[in-house]
């Protein structure tokens, strides 16, 4: 979703920090920025506990089985917290007119309370707590899997490393800004004017930074999977190949070659990681 408002955001600091869209498209774009900005790592954190769970538990069920509903009901929580945090912040977010239109979060009153409050609440449900999950599990997964005796673990426990590496190389620098930015706050004495603004500069580098999760996650935990690779191949060399008049012949199929294929896909769609330890 958030590769959607990039264009608007890129466009505002372009054009430094003038808002031209309106007050809902201001309100909407920070809204759907900040949700991904937390679900991203509930769901990351979740994907890795799962999988740790998976590989340590195998003959025991999962904790939540694709075919069953509780797994939607978890996902439709972890996006309602994300609603949630976000709010607390866009709730402030409006159009200010000064010398030109900005898009700004700045609450009526309270103003330093209000982003204290809302950077601590970022930094131990974004960073904090999501971090403290992954890198355990992680590391967690990368000692079980090392007592099996296979080539191909070697490559799997650099692989789970990197996953660990990527998500504190991604939001690390990110939130390390923002603590100062927070102290600045409290103590505005504390930091000379040259030391604030090389902090608000770093703070847009580090935003640009942070947004490389939306490359480099899909890529870690989709592309590099076999499982995901072969099917799409597959999917792809079945497409091409296939002949523009057998379309009506083949979805005509039989239930139990259409509940197979279901299975299969709902098999492929709960891994959580590549293929390690499978």
């Amino acid at each position: 979703m958030v590769i959607f408002t990039m264009p608007f955001f890129m466009l505002e600091a372009t054009m430094d920090k003038v808002w031209l869209w309106g007050r809902f498209l201001c309100k909407v774009t920070h809204l759907v920025y900040i949700i991904n900005f937390y679900s991203s790592s509930f769901f990351l954190a979740f994907m890795t506990l799962e999988r740790y769970l998976s590989l340590t538990r195998p003959n025991k069920p999962a904790c939540f089985p694709v075919q069953h509903k509780r797994r939607w009901f978890l996902c439709a929580g972890i996006w309602l917290l994300s609603l949630v945090l976000a709010l607390l912040e866009n709730v402030h977010v409006d159009l200010l007119e000064w010398d030109e239109p900005g898009c700004y979060m700045i609450p009526e009153q309270y103003f330093t309370e209000w982003f204290v409050s809302v950077s601590f609440l970022c930094l131990i449900f974004q960073f904090l707590g999501p971090a403290s999950i992954i890198i355990t599990c992680n590391v967690l997964i990368a000692r079980a899997i090392r007592t099996t005796p296979d080539i191909q673990n070697r490559r799997d426990v650099w692989l789970v490393h990197v996953y660990s590496l990527v998500f504190v190389a991604c939001w690390l620098p990110y939130h390390l800004v923002l603590f100062l930015l927070i102290v600045d706050d409290l103590d505005p004495h504390l930091f000379s004017c040259n030391m604030v603004g090389v902090l608000y500069f770093s703070f847009n580098l580090v935003q640009c930074l942070s947004l490389f999760h939306c490359i480099a996650n899909p890529i870690l935990y989709n592309f590099l999977s076999k499982s995901f690779r072969n099917n799409l191949i597959n999917t792809v060399i079945s497409r091409i190949s296939l002949p523009p008049n057998s379309a009506p012949s083949n979805a005509v199929t039989d239930k139990t070659g259409t509940t197979a294929v279901k299975e299969r896909k709902l098999s492929n769609a709960s891994t959580s990681h590549s293929d390690i330890g499978v």
